[in-house]
């Protein structure tokens, strides 16, 4: 089943111009998380956190799939100004209540204050190849822009995000097969974490697959 369309708000017309619209990246993240809503709504996350929100249609889809009975607090992150203020206005058009949206670089302004509580964390990173030189900026190729094998962002972004899952959290992150996916997994299991394909699509020149990241489970003593 296609996960449900938010209506997607630009504050400014030039905006439209300056912010990630939705596309194939965006939707299949979009469909796996519809997927997923009914494992994710046992859990009744509390915290839901995306990275690198850009339009607003991820979390807006979100929070419509999983339908919670009890309210959790969405929080978007984008370092992209504009983008910011369409996910705001992405948000708030598609009534998602409570909802925080913050410009800066990653993690960090949570760091610490959510480390261990964030129940459900997406991410479709920056995961294009590009000059080093182009990694960074806070305009729209924020959005793509991912260094050498699209891993510089996602590389800097793994520590500090699986830091804040909570004990029972899961962790959508959106790979390229440029981005060497089996090297990234092997970095999330370095941290202690367990990372799972669950997803793979070809879109257009990309081949793009969704991981599911959690903390790895303890293996019952033999009885």
């Amino acid at each position: 089943m296609a996960a449900p369309l938010p209506r997607v708000e630009y504050p400014l017309a030039a905006d439209s111009a300056q912010v990630y619209e939705p596309s194939d990246d965006t939707f299949l993240l979009m469909d796996v998380l519809q997927a997923e809503s009914p494992r994710l709504r046992e859990s009744a996350p509390a915290v839901c956190l995306e990275l690198g929100s850009g339009s607003g249609a991820v979390t807006s889809s979100l929070w419509a799939s999983l339908q919670l009975r009890t309210p959790a607090l969405f929080l978007c992150i984008d370092i992209n100004p504009r983008a910011a203020a369409t996910t705001r206005a992405t948000c708030a058009l598609n009534g998602v209540r409570p909802a925080d949206v913050v410009r800066a670089d990653l993690v960090h302004p949570f760091a610490e204050r959510l480390r261990g509580q964030v129940d459900v964390l997406v991410c479709n990173p920056p995961y294009v190849p590009t000059p080093p030189e182009e990694v960074g900026t806070q305009r729209i190729e924020a959005a793509w822009a991912g260094g050498t094998h699209g891993r510089e962002v996602i590389d800097r972004l793994l520590p500090g995000a699986c830091a804040l899952l909570s004990a029972c959290g899961s962790f959508y992150l959106l790979l390229e097969a440029s981005n060497r996916p089996d090297e990234v997994a092997a970095s999330v299991r370095a941290l202690g974490l367990e990372a799972v394909q669950i997803c793979a699509r070809r879109a257009q020149n990309e081949r793009l697959s969704v991981w599911r990241i959690a903390r790895a489970r303890a293996t019952p003593a033999p009885a």
